[in-house]
Parts: C-alpha cells; structure tokens; sequence
C-alpha cells in the first residue's frame, strides 16, 4: 500500500477579519511519500452575494484574447501514425509531465474539499474518484483537477501551472479542520497507458487482475505494487480512448517505461502531437489552453462532469447557480468544435469570423487522422455555436461541429 506518514501536526490558529500580506503558507514540497505540517490557518473571502454575483459572472461584451497569437500555420502538425494507430488500436503510452500531485490527509479532508470545490467530494468511498473545478468567488476557474479517494487519503491531480496557486488557496481555507497538505510532485510519476488493450498491457506489467481493471468506473483507483514499490493506478478517458494512469515512484519510472515498450506489452510511446491529435478528437478542453482563469466552467462545457447541482455550497456556486438559473445557462461564449476544409492547420488564436464579423478564436488545433482534415477546439458566440453552423477560419471554409470530433457522442 502506499505510505504517506503523517507527523503528528502542530496548529496555530490565528482569527482576523482581513488577509495578511505576509505569507503565511508552509506547505512542505515531498522529494518522497512523507508528511507534511500544515501551518497556521488564515481568512476567507466570502462568495459574493445579491446582484453583485450575476453581475461578476455576465459575459464581457466582445471575445478577447490576452495575446495575439499567429493567426495561420500551412504546417500540418507532425502527428505520429504509428502511435496514434497504437492507440486506437492497440496501446499507447506517454508521461503526463504537464501535471501536478497533491495528497489531502486527515479525518475532515473530504468534508474540507467537499465545500471548495465544484463536485461531490464528500460521498467518495475509497477507490473512487471524481472531476471536479476550484472556483473563485466570481465562478471563474483556479484549475480544474482529478480527486482520487484512496482510502487513507485523497490524491488530487492538477496542472501543473496551477499547483502553487492551489496549496495556497487551499492553505488559507484550514482553520479547525484536521487536514494536512503535501505536495508530491516530484516523489511520483505518472504515466498513461490508453487503447483498446490498455488494461490487458497495465495488468501484464503490475500484475493487477485484468477484470478487475476492466470493471474499473471512470476516475475509479486501485492500489497496487510496481517492482515491490507502492503504485497506484486510476481509470480515464480523457483522450477519447479506454485508459488508465499509473502513478509510480519517480525512479522507477524509466523502469516502467522500458517495460510497456518491450514485449509482451509492446505499447508505443506517444510524442506531444500525437497525444494532442487524441485529445483534440476526443473534444477536452485543457487548462491553460482552452480553458483559464478568465473561464466559467459552464463556457467550457465541462458541467455534466464537472459540477454538481445537487451538493452543498462551494466557492463560487452563487454564481453558477444564477447563470443557471436566472440566465437559464446563457454565457457569452461557448466552446465548441470546428471542422475546417482543406489542409492547413490554423495557430491558436486564429480569427473564428460569420462574414465580416469576428465571433471567436481558435484555443486548440490539430490535424485529424481520423477525419483527413484539420480541426479546432475555440470559443465562439453563442449565436453562432451550433453545430452546422458555417463560419471561417483563416478565410477559410469551416463548419461548427458536435464534440467529441471521433468517438462518444
């Protein structure tokens, strides 16, 4: 089983009615699976209330972008067609370094996340897991993350960019709760394993019952041994394929790696194209790129997975809740798929126009091998998000298209 140690936690509690400006986090980055001290806790903000939420979360007027980018890119992306063959046939593999470990422990860690982020935290049994967002008080998006209960404690997935913000964040909402952070990062690696035969090549080489992978439900997470080392492994289909995530001590990770590659496993390691084309196809958006702190998670789409409408409160959720049910889930802009004639792949940022009229930008694209044409993931007004839609990209024919691009509708 994995170990995490926990050192019995010193507390201070301080009670003021505003924010210091000294900082006051100590959160302790774990080299290895050890403990963490949390310091002493501080205030809150408050969700706003009244009219003043609504007001906060109504969209701006026209759809801006913080930088300019490139608007046009002849280059077809170098998408491999051997790993991406791998993948949706057989079994693929890549290290997800763009992303960040935190483990939550003590007896409250589920009620204290339950009331900060966006979904149902609190009923997680050991073994499952959930998707969920981190808010502010304005409903836009500190990070969206992966929280996995393990039993003894939960493992939460973020992205990378995001992790200082988020153990502060999170440092500053303890005060009488029994919770301790840590960030363990660099103790463990985590690689993905996708494609049909995924479970059949993640058993071979951890040695965990195929059936029981297969009966795994999304976000559901087994604890298991690599090499005589704690692992554990969790569920996914964040790139439009069955897959798992194996979470291994940092130095064994070449081991593993050298592993799936070699037979019996004989996966392909897939290069950042490739595992970009997979998640475009699959329609998710990606922190940092289509979705940021300037987001509402209802513009992204990522509601159905992502929110909870039955749960408690949680930072933000006046928000959501008003766009949901005074503005009847209207936002400015939405995220949708484009489909685009020809070859060329357009740069993020590139203009999304209806005539004369500029109603979005491109945030993601990649050329399809599945469809033998270029495709986009962008924001895009609403009244020009639905599907057929016709538009241009680059002065170029292109269509608005349902998500995901190939596979579930």
């Amino acid at each position: 089983m994995l170990e995490i140690v926990q050192p019995s936690a010193v507390r201070v509690t301080a009670i003021c009615s505003a924010p210091r400006a000294a900082p006051r986090m100590k959160i302790v980055k774990l080299d290895v699976p050890a403990g963490v001290v949390v310091g002493p806790s501080g205030c809150c903000c408050a969700p706003m209330a009244g009219d003043n939420a609504i007001a906060a979360a109504k969209p701006h007027p026209r759809i801006k972008w913080l930088e300019r980018m490139s608007q046009h890119n002849t280059a077809i992306p170098g998408v491999s067609s051997r790993g991406y063959d791998a993948a949706r046939s057989h079994a693929a593999f890549f290290e997800r370094t763009n992303r960040a470990r935190i483990v939550v422990s003590g007896r409250d860690r589920a009620s204290y996340l339950h009331g900060l982020l966006t979904n149902d935290i609190a009923s997680l049994a050991a073994g499952e897991g959930r998707y969920a967002a981190y808010l502010t008080p304005q409903g836009r998006m500190i990070a969206d993350l992966f929280v996995y209960e393990l039993g003894d404690v939960l493992l939460l997935v973020v992205p990378g960019e995001t992790k200082d913000a988020v153990l502060t964040k999170f440092d500053q909402f303890i005060f009488s709760e029994d919770v301790q952070l840590g960030d363990v990062t660099n103790a463990f690696a985590e690689i993905a394993v996708v494609g049909p035969d995924a479970s059949t090549v993640v058993a071979s080489v951890t040695g965990v019952d195929v059936s029981r992978l297969q009966r795994l439900p999304e976000h559901g997470n087994v604890r298991a041994e690599f090499r005589g080392r704690p692992a554990i492994i969790t569920r996914i289909t964040d790139t439009g394929e069955a897959g798992y995530d194996l979470f291994v001590e940092r130095e064994q990770a070449g081991v593993l790696i050298d592993l799936l590659a070699a037979e019996p496993a004989a996966a392909v390691a897939l290069d950042d194209e490739t595992t970009e084309a997979l998640r475009i196809e699959a329609g998710v958006p990606l922190f940092g790129r289509d979705m940021d702190q300037d987001t509402i998670p209802l513009e992204a789409g990522i509601e159905s997975r992502a929110i909870s409408f039955s749960k408690g409160c949680y930072v933000g959720q006046e928000v959501i809740i008003r766009v949901m049910h005074r503005g009847h889930g209207r936002v400015a802009k939405k995220l949708v798929g484009v489909t685009m004639d020809g070859k060329a792949v357009p740069a993020r940022g590139a203009s999304i126009r209806a005539g004369d009229r500029e109603v979005g930008l491109v945030t993601s694209s990649t050329f399809s091998p599945a469809l033998d044409k270029p495709i986009a993931l962008g924001y895009v007004h609403r009244d020009f998000a639905a599907p057929g839609t016709e538009v241009t990209v680059n002065s170029l024919p292109a269509t608005v298209t349902p998500l995901p691009f190939v596979g579930r509708q």
